[in-house]
């Protein structure tokens, strides 16, 4: 855009080079002659290539949003409108569940863990290549042992690199894995009450369940047990499980019991079931917003497990929370 057009050559008159005829000093000159297809000087262009390049300019200074409208205009599918500011649902299938679950599946997995009081399932996001998930506390509190499940089917073992039972947030590291394909985490202070989004998780260990709804509304104070059993509630066929909860003073799903944690979440109607613990809650756009934490079930529900389900009612950590505490996390904290 900074080429400049120039002339290859002048216009050579037709008769130059022939011998004139002397012109009486008495008449006037003729006029210049100027033929009409003389080539007409060319004008600098100044086309849409110019206007986006100027625009792209003051998206790299202003940010994202304004980068996503050079996306819009160029077809570019490496930005995206969301708030990490990077494309994770390819650009024909933004905005669509189908897009989403593509996208971020592959780094959603299943967590089995093996403690002294039996087994539980639950969910985690990979969020390194080489293998940290993030997961709930009390989906691998007390575990003895923990198995690791991706989404092709491949089975890793895992250890605790450390949990904060007081935001019931653990990382864990799988034993010799590498190229996995890590989520984007986004940024949940960006969330509204209405956007849509999405639930990836192992609801009652069926892997890579697909669930979408709505963001119902913020900044919930969700209370949850932080004893090392709290599992229990998501062993199938538990008879007093159910993903056990306070909110208002009241206790839902069980006895949360007296060591408890309190946690502002988000709350959404996106069905979550026993085993979405730990898994992700999904902007539209394929980022993390959320850590899907827990969820209400309809009184006396938990003594049947094909009776148990969603009512709409489901709560989750907000990804910030999780940020903000993944340097304490990978410095072993055990508290």
């Amino acid at each position: 855009m900074t080429e400049s057009f120039h002339r290859s050559g002048e216009y050579q008159h037709p008769h130059e080079g022939r011998q004139q005829a002397p012109v009486n000093p008495e008449w006037p000159p003729p006029p210049a002659y100027t033929p009409a297809h003389a080539p007409q000087p060319k004008k600098r262009t100044r086309g849409p290539v110019a206007l986006i390049a100027a625009v792209a300019i003051v998206a790299a200074a202003i940010g994202g949003g304004t980068a996503y409208g050079i996306q819009e205009l160029t077809g570019n599918d490496t930005v995206a409108a969301g708030t990490t500011g990077t494309a994770v649902v390819p650009t024909g299938q933004k905005g669509t569940v189908a897009g989403v679950a593509k996208a971020v599946s592959p780094s959603i997995v299943e967590i089995s863990a093996q403690s002294s009081a039996g087994s539980s399932t639950g969910s985690g996001v990979i969020i390194t290549s080489g293998g940290e998930i993030i997961t709930n506390n009390h989906v691998i509190s007390g575990a003895s042992q923990i198995k690791v499940t991706t989404s092709d089917g491949t089975s890793y073992s895992a250890k605790v690199v450390g949990t904060d039972s007081k935001k019931d947030l653990a990382l864990i590291e799988l034993e010799n894995a590498s190229g996995l394909k890590a989520a984007t985490l986004g940024d949940s202070s960006g969330v509204r009450v209405g956007d849509q989004v999405v639930a990836i998780g192992s609801p009652e260990g069926l892997s890579g369940t697909v669930t979408s709804g709505i963001i119902s509304a913020l900044d919930r104070d969700v209370t949850v047990p932080t004893e090392e059993d709290q599992g229990q509630g998501q062993q199938q066929g538990q008879p007093d499980g159910g993903w056990p909860f306070e909110f208002g003073g009241r206790q839902f799903n069980g006895d949360t019991g007296d060591d408890t944690t309190t946690y502002k979440a988000l709350q959404t109607d996106a069905s979550l079931n026993p085993g979405n613990s730990g898994g992700a809650l999904i902007d539209m756009n394929g980022n993390i917003i959320g850590i899907n934490s827990a969820m209400y079930s309809p009184a006396g529900s938990a003594s049947s497990s094909s009776a148990a389900g969603s009512v709409g009612l489901g709560f989750a950590i907000p990804i910030n929370t999780v940020k903000a505490d993944l340097a304490k996390l990978r410095a072993g904290a055990t508290d």
